[in-house]
């Protein structure tokens, strides 16, 4: 076996990126646009957003990043609110998405513990509205760790949450897969000692990912096959 535990993204590598935030940030931007064309217009592009095509831009600071990160972006053109309120807006709203599974992941990961593999979730998104995603498809109790921006253990692309996994188990970074769709996703892998795969079912394409990966999969599908050839 190439490792003993794998640590998860969420947003792009367990659930379809697009197809989750991009009804998300549809929805945030029309909402505090209140019909206003210009304000909307101006939310769009301090996301990225494409709002015809409902999905984000390639380049959007959204996709990697935090919701207090996402706030930040959206506070300069919003009056009457602080940053905790509009970051705590967010979050209420992504506490209530229904997210979009890459695969079935329920017995995904029951395939992968069957392999005595250890499985965690780290994400930029907030602790609470990861924990509610997961249960919302029944698989929290799957995972031995998850852990989010506001967590304690700071956001990728650090190494926090990916050292604080190794740290809980016991084991050493090497022995640990991080699985992410982001350059997020392996630098803060890469700099906790941890093998690196990149999966392509978020908005980065191949090419960029290929470098700092020790493979690129299509889809976490293709994962449990990695796994056993090592």
């Amino acid at each position: 076996m190439r490792a003993e535990a794998i640590l998860f993204d969420k947003d792009g590598t367990l659930f379809d990126f697009q197809k989750t935030y991009g009804s998300w940030a549809g929805g945030v931007i029309r909402d505090h646009a209140a019909g206003d064309p210009v304000l909307e217009a101006k939310l769009a592009e301090a996301f990225r957003y494409d709002l015809a095509a409902g999905r984000f831009l390639p380049d959007s600071p959204v996709i990697a990043g935090t919701l207090r990160e996402a706030a930040e972006l959206a506070l300069p053109l919003l009056s009457g609110f602080s940053l905790a309120a509009l970051a705590e807006d967010f979050e209420r709203r992504a506490m209530a998405l229904r997210p979009v599974e890459v695969l079935p992941l329920a017995p995904f990961l029951d395939e992968l513990r069957a392999c005595s593999l250890t499985l965690g979730v780290a994400t930029n998104d907030s602790e609470a509205a990861a924990r509610a995603q997961l249960a919302g498809f029944g698989i929290e109790g799957r995972f031995d760790y998850i852990a989010g921006y506001d967590s304690g253990f700071g956001a990728k692309p650090g190494p926090g949450m990916c050292l604080a996994f190794a740290e809980r188990l016991g084991l050493a970074p090497g022995r640990i897969a991080m699985v992410g769709d982001s350059l997020h996703d392996l630098h803060a892998g890469r700099a906790a000692g941890m093998q690196c795969v990149a999966v392509l079912t978020g908005p980065a394409r191949a090419e960029e990912l290929a470098p700092f990966a020790d493979t690129v999969l299509s889809d976490i599908g293709q994962l449990t096959r990695w796994v056993r050839e090592g």
